[in-house]
């Protein structure tokens, strides 16, 4: 074990914490950098740390090829505009009944966000959300903190409801079937809480007051927001029949996530079926499947950073930061599974409230699977815990979810002046606060009722 690998490979993973926190930096630019003079420290004096196979085999691949394959069919998706026909139709109908609205909207748009890309869905429903509402003259801010606050619960749901949750899935082997079956209980209940409650003291105070778009009263250059939200709604032409063969598609992917253990098997045949679902027109006039299209407008820096947080772990490991971290913990809880369990699943919210999410998932696996190793301790208790820790804490603060972030600038972009970030804040973190407990309950029933 190697002093000075220990601190500067734990300096620079906190520097590159620190630096996710100002989004004027290129993040991946010292994510390179940082990997790079950690890897040359840890050279010096630990072997392991000399040979490009180390760094090679650091990486998770299955997790990368299938996050790539994900981020895909998403960009698929979106350029087919599936996502905006679903919006437009929950619009359509429900308008006339504010309250069902709320519901469906926020009931789609966190089952879609179990299945695709949190973010994307956030991008695509907030801004038909606002001019939804700026039509009917009803504040949208309701609307935006339900379905923010909902697709947090969503990624507890599925094994790729969250780059997370496929990092955990993949590193424990754990199946579609083992995530419906251990969390779908606390998806079910946490969200009906959560959207009762959000009715009953956030959408009921609003629901009778009439709402102006500030963007109304603004300059012309703002309020053509709206006018450009309305128009991309309005040229949306319901293609009956793509909507119905990227939902099939849809359903066969599913499927295959549930029945292929190898789930970077699973991203790259549902790959190739979207692309060929939505095929494009070539110079030649003619329709051909073209992945090379798709995969050009995938934003892959999310992908090299987890490859640079993957070294830098794994270089933690190899210098034995991990493993002191480990006993901490188990120390900490007195060899108590329901302790353990607890502490792991409240450090784990607050630190990805307070930082990104991603490193706080990836340097706790080694941690957690130091832990099961002992033979001390119950699998379920403690990968529940794990699992709902790092999904559970993004409602703590905005910057610990990339969709509550997304939600406060499109707000900001379409005025709606209601929803600040001090107000995101107040009601996501009481709510967090709320989710814990409920997960704090539902651990003591796995522990003493059921094991």
């Amino acid at each position: 074990m190697s002093l000075l690998s220990q601190i500067v490979v734990g300096i620079c993973f906190i520097i590159l914490i620190v630096i996710l926190f100002f989004d004027s930096n290129d993040y991946l630019t010292y994510s390179v950098l940082l990997m790079l003079i950690a890897a040359v420290v840890s050279a010096i004096d630990i072997p392991e740390a000399r040979h490009l196979e180390t760094y090679i085999m650091a990486i998770e691949w299955e997790v990368i090829i299938f996050l790539i394959a994900m981020f895909t069919i998403v960009e698929i998706l979106i350029e087919a505009q599936i996502f905006h026909k679903i919006a437009k139709s929950i619009v359509n109908r429900y308008k006339n009944n504010i309250r069902k609205m709320f519901y469906v909207i926020c009931t789609v748009s966190t089952l879609l966000a179990s299945i695709l890309e949190d973010l994307s869905v956030a991008i695509i429903f907030i801004p038909i959300i606002v001019l939804a509402c700026s039509e009917i003259k009803i504040n949208p801010s309701p609307f935006l903190l339900g379905m923010t606050i909902c697709i947090n619960l969503a990624s507890t749901l599925t094994p790729f409801g969250s780059a997370e949750n496929i990092m955990i899935a993949n590193y424990f082997d754990l199946s579609f079937s083992f995530f419906i079956i251990n969390f779908a209980p606390f998806f079910i209940v946490s969200t009906i809480t959560t959207l009762v409650l959000l009715d009953y003291f956030v959408l009921s105070k609003e629901i009778k007051k009439e709402w102006l778009s500030a963007c109304e009263s603004q300059s012309e250059s703002l309020s053509g927001e709206n006018g450009k939200t309305k128009e991309m709604l309005d040229d949306i032409e319901i293609d009956k029949m793509t909507l119905i063969k990227n939902s099939v598609a849809l359903v066969i992917f599913i499927l295959l996530l549930l029945f292929i253990d190898e789930i970077h098997v699973a991203g790259l045949i549902g790959v190739l079926l979207f692309t060929f679902v939505n095929p494009k027109t070539d110079e030649s006039k003619k329709k051909k499947p073209q992945l090379s299209h798709f995969l050009g407008k995938v934003d892959y820096k999310l992908i090299y950073f987890f490859m640079c947080l993957f070294v830098l772990v794994h270089l933690m490991e190899l210098n034995g930061t991990v493993g002191y971290m480990e006993i901490l913990i188990e120390n900490l809880s007195l060899n108590n599974i329901f302790l353990l369990s607890i502490f792991i699943l409240i450090i784990t919210s607050l630190l990805s409230g307070f930082l990104d999410n991603a490193p706080v998932t990836i340097i706790f696996l080694p941690i957690i699977e130091i832990l099961l190793n002992t033979g001390l301790y119950e699998f379920l208790p403690l990968l529940i815990a794990f699992v709902l820790g790092v999904n559970l804490g993004g409602n703590f603060l905005p910057q610990g979810s990339a969709a509550d972030m997304m939600t406060l600038e499109l707000s900001k972009k379409y005025c709606v002046e209601d929803l600040t970030y001090k107000k995101l804040t107040k009601v996501g973190g009481l709510f967090a606060l709320l989710h814990i407990l409920l997960g704090i309950i539902y651990l003591a029933i796995f522990v003493f009722l059921i094991l």
